[in-house]
Formats: C-alpha cells, structure tokens, sequence
C-alpha cells in the first residue's frame, strides 16, 4: 500500500516541477461549477495511458490512443471537459474533438497531435461546444503552478470530493515529486467508471520502462476498485513523466512511488462511491498466481448481494463464498477460510461458531469510518496452499445509489 519512503505534499497534479494546470466554469454544467481543465506539460515529457476496453466508448479515448502512439508519448497538454461524455454522439462528437484540440493546440503554439481530450458526464450528450471553445482564453489565462485543486475540481460529476495527491522523495541526490488527481464516483468497474485519473512526475524514464510502470500500477489500482460493475464508455488514466533521468538503480523506489499516488486515488473513488457509507477491503490468498487472487478479490467486492449485505451490517458470509465460486477461478471449496476483520467465520471449507452480534457490531462500526485514514471494513479469504494474493476495494450498496442514479438526467 502507500510508501514510507514517500512523504505527502501539498500542490497535487502541479506538485511537481514544470507542470502547470488550470480550472474553469466554462458554462458546460447548468450549476455553474468549475467544469473544464488544462494540464500543460514541459517539452519532452513522456505520456503514457490505459484506457476503458469497452467496445462502446467516447471518440475521445480513441484520440488519445492514436495521438500518444503517433507522438510516441511526447504529448504537451491535456484538455478535460466534465458534465458531458461527448460518447455515442457519432461524427459530430468525433468532430468536434477535432475542433477543441485544433483550437487549443494554436493558442498554445502546438501541433494538434501533441493536444489530447478527456470527456466525462452524461452518456448520449454532446459538449456545448460554443461555450468550450470561448473558454479556451481564459483557461490558458489561468494556467499556473498552483492550479492542480482548481483542475482536481473542474474534472468532478457526481463525486462528493475532490480527489488530489502528491508525494515526494529524494533519489540519489535530487528530490522527485509525484502528483495526481482523479475524478470517480459511480459506473466504477474499471478495466484498462465513469473513472478518469492522472499523474505527474518530474523525474524521465524512457518511454518503454514508464508504460510498463503504468500498466502494472494501474493493476494493482484503478482495476482492483469497483462501485457498481459498470464499466465506463470514457475509463481513462494518463501519466507524464517529465525532467531529467533518474538512474535506472531508483526504478523500483519511482514505481512504489508512483503505486503510493494510483493507489490513494483509486481508494478515495471507492470511499466516494455513490452512496456509499463504507470502504471495502477483500484480500484473497492463496491462489497460484497474483492475478487469480485479484479476480476473486474484484468479484467478491463487486456483488451486490455482499454489498447490500455489508451495508445491512449482516454477517451472511454465505454471499461472500458464493461470489468467490463465480469468479472463474479454480479452488478447493474444501480449504476456504474466511474472516470478517479479526472474525473467523469459517474453517477449511466448513463454518465455525461466531457471535453474529460482534461480527455485525464490527461491520456496524465501519460505515462512516474515517475516509482520510481509508479505515475499512476488511473481507480476508484463503483459498488453497499458493502463495498468490491480491486484493480489491469496494464500498457498500445503499438505496441512497439507487436514488442518485434514478434521477441522474431527470
């Protein structure tokens, strides 16, 4: 989990050295809140991504596809609009991202493919693209080191809180800073909801060692989260890495780095999932790989029979052995242990007496737990003799979701 060689900062996405972000109301939600987002980054940084693998998804996630690859990575800025998705808004989506980036690219003295777009809000709604483009101005205006909380806050939909953090460390002999904010509360299930993040880092590796970084922080971090099972048509996590190269012996201590920052952000989306009341935590062990046991751990934490019966504070840990059968998973049903935090609930496949009570007085004392310190409640299963683990956050299933989702575009 988070790193004790990384200490945390104020300033998140703009924390580190040459990164400067901006947000603004651009007119795009009727509230009037800050909607729209720039992050322009130094020359020569490197970008890479992952991205939602549905087959329905915004023209935007395919631009940003085409142009890192066609760039090689070396994107300079990144425009994110909220309250409209700008997916299944066939060509006119399509153009008009066109239109955005081109615009922005000349104000800024850039090439439109070194110019990428994230769009996150209401499926089926183009983005009112006037008020974006007489935007555009002032958010270039108000660019500046100190703009990571403005852009944290312009990226948000339904989420009850923005979601920023930095950290820094020192390498050798110089100080790196990692930064990062994301944006995420419903339609979270992502597989690289609607679910966007981003990182920053002013230390370079080359290109082919950062993708990789990102793709393995990104496994152990925005796919082991789920709210609701709904994957996104928009998913989207970009990372720069810009500055000088750090020597390739501080590889391992950047990537813990960068895990501490994917890994706090991915927490708080599950923490701020709609409606939620409680972060969920199911560790699995025991599997013969890492991945088996992440799988198990994600269905587990994506059931709604578990969540609904986490929320109830009801110790029916027949839900939760259930799930783990339908992961597609192969395992001995005969060597299943299961804990509810320090409550064994069962035995080498078979259940041992418990007090129902404290178990639900435990699962009762871990709604509302403190969100900054990501107190949870804590599902620990063991499944056979392999030394595969993994884990998985969640949070809980209220009809509070049900309201907020019934009356999403109404």
């Amino acid at each position: 989990m988070a790193s004790s060689y990384w200490l945390p900062v104020s300033g998140g996405i703009t924390a580190p050295i040459g990164f400067k972000a901006s947000g603004i109301s651009a007119g795009l939600k009727s509230s009037g809140n800050l909607d729209l987002a720039l992050v322009l980054v130094p020359q020569g940084t490197v970008c890479a991504g992952t991205f939602t693998q549905s087959l329905v998804r915004a023209s935007c996630v395919d631009l940003c596809i085409e142009r890192i690859q066609s760039c090689q990575g070396l994107v300079r800025a990144l425009l994110i609009n909220s309250g409209h998705a700008n997916a299944c808004t066939g060509k006119r989506g399509h153009l008009d991202n066109l239109l955005i980036t081109e615009t922005l690219a000349k104000k800024l003295g850039l090439v439109s493919e070194e110019v990428i777009i994230c769009s996150t809000g209401v499926i089926g709604v183009p983005i009112p693209i006037d008020n974006l483009l007489n935007a555009i101005n002032p958010l270039i205006q108000s660019l500046s080191t100190n703009g990571g909380n403005a852009a944290s806050n312009a990226i948000l939909t339904t989420d009850l809180i923005d979601k920023q953090i930095a950290f820094e460390a020192v390498l050798g002999n110089r100080t790196v800073r990692i930064g990062g904010m994301a944006k995420g509360s419903g339609m979270i299930h992502p597989n690289m909801a609607t679910m966007l993040g981003y990182l920053t880092c002013d230390a370079s590796v080359p290109l082919t060692i950062w993708e990789g970084m990102i793709k393995r922080i990104v496994a152990s971090s925005f796919n082991a989260i789920t709210v609701d099972g709904d994957t996104s048509t928009n998913d989207s996590f970009i990372a720069f890495a810009a500055g000088e190269m750090i020597e390739e012996e501080y590889f391992p201590l950047l990537e813990e780095g960068l895990l501490s920052v994917a890994q706090h952000l991915a927490k708080l989306i599950a923490r701020d999932g709609e409606g939620a009341n409680c972060l969920l935590e199911v560790q699995v062990h025991g599997t013969m790989s890492d991945t088996e046991a992440r799988k198990i751990a994600r269905v587990i934490a994506s059931s709604s029979l578990v969540k609904t019966a986490v929320h109830g504070c009801d110790p029916n840990w027949g839900r939760i052995i259930a799930a783990a059968g339908c992961s597609g998973v192969l395992f001995d049903p005969s060597k299943l242990s299961l804990w509810l935090g320090t409550h064994q609930l069962m035995k080498d496949g078979q259940p041992i007496y418990f007090d129902e009570k404290l178990v639900s007085e435990y699962m009762t004392n871990c709604l509302n737990l403190d969100n900054a310190n990501f107190d949870s409640l804590e599902i620990r299963l063991l499944v056979g003799d392999g030394n595969g683990a993994g884990f998985a956050w969640g949070c809980d299933l209220s009809d509070e979701y049900i309201r907020i989702n019934a009356d999403y575009t109404t």
